[in-house]
């Protein structure tokens, strides 16, 4: 099956491409601009994870802020299940005018646009999350191999280290890198070199800080809130 863009190009007249690409972005983005984090400790605990810790709208943070809070796991889910509508919906609605199989292509750009959406929420002025989660899920959408490299260097990094910025470094570049091995097609190459750009300009603060030896490591004891 051709997995790239021209895949698209050559079932679809450029008028049809083109629109629902561009409909799928714009899902994609809006999906990812709910950020699980932000939204969890605005509406059920009142507070804003970004005005404590790193300031970030992501788990890690949210983690060392409210740690151990029961609410961590929605925001999990929150994170998890935005990601898997991108691609589902995008995926369904192509597959409503392609007369085979949706070319892979589809998911990558879905999964960007999803990431591009939780990084850059247009709906929180454009502050939100690093979008590892958001990148974890989207690795495993697109390739169950791409998702073991990813999710595997990232677990060996945060159980040996215990520093989470480290393993989601890791893992981001990971996926530009198993992109090119098992889809050398410039149309997927280009999206999995964003992704991981993308997620690893967001971390730019967390690798001076490694290069210096000031970043925080992985704690799981709870951290109370300053007022």
């Amino acid at each position: 099956m051709e997995n790239g863009l021209s895949a698209l190009l050559g079932a679809l007249s450029p008028g049809t491409a083109a629109g629902l690409l561009i409909l799928t972005a714009l899902l994609s983005y809006l999906l990812g601009c709910c950020n699980g984090a932000i939204l969890v400790s605005r509406l059920l605990l009142g507070d804003d994870v970004r005005e404590h810790g790193s300031g970030n709208g992501g788990l890690t943070n949210f983690q060392r802020t409210y740690g151990g809070s029961r609410f961590t796991l929605l925001v999990i889910g929150v994170d998890v299940v935005k990601m898997l509508l991108s691609v589902w919906i995008s995926r369904g609605l192509f597959a409503l005018v392609l007369p085979d199989a949706v070319p892979l292509f589809v998911t990558y750009w879905a999964g960007c646009f999803c990431i591009l959406g939780h990084v850059f929420p247009c709906t929180l002025r454009f502050h939100g999350g690093k979008g590892i989660l958001c990148g974890g899920v989207f690795t495993l959408m697109v390739d169950w191999r791409v998702g073991l490299v990813a999710w595997g260097l990232f677990l060996l990094a945060v159980v040996i280290t215990r520093w989470v910025s480290l393993g989601s470094v890791l893992a981001a570049s990971s996926v530009a890198v198993t992109t090119i091995l098992f889809y050398p097609l410039p149309s997927l190459i280009l999206p999995g070199v964003m992704a991981a750009v993308l997620l690893d300009w967001k971390h730019r603060g967390n690798i001076q800080r490694l290069i210096h030896g000031e970043e925080p490591k992985l704690s799981l004891r709870r951290k109370k809130a300053e007022p």
